[in-house]
């Protein structure tokens, strides 16, 4: 962190960082944002997506259950958690998860 760097400064270089794949330097900069905007969903599902990303799969499922338990109907948070329990050889615990992200997207099963 930059001496005088603001939040939203951070949360910027964090995305930098994200969008160039330097996953775990994203994940760094944005635990210390979420840290300070528990809060905000947004930081919070960018950091559970560089954790993905950099292949700490705990770090991610834990951000991602805080994101559905902030925000039940986000859906991509269901989708991305569902991806992280697949990773961790979990299919039965992804598959509602995968379920409820597809219907959010708008696919309904078909009797």
């Amino acid at each position: 962190m930059s001496p005088g760097e603001s939040t939203a400064e951070r949360w910027a270089r964090a995305r930098l960082f994200f969008d160039s794949k330097a996953y775990a330097d994203a994940a760094l900069i944005l635990a210390g944002v979420v840290a300070e905007v528990p809060e905000q969903v947004g930081p919070r599902l960018l950091l559970a997506r560089a954790y993905y990303h950099s292949a700490q799969l705990r770090r991610a499922e834990e951000q991602l259950r805080e994101v559905i338990a902030r925000d039940p109907v986000e859906p991509y948070a269901h989708l991305a958690l569902g991806r992280v329990l697949e990773r961790r050889g979990r299919p039965a615990e992804a598959a509602p998860y995968l379920r409820l992200a597809a219907v959010f997207d708008g696919e309904f099963p078909q009797d």
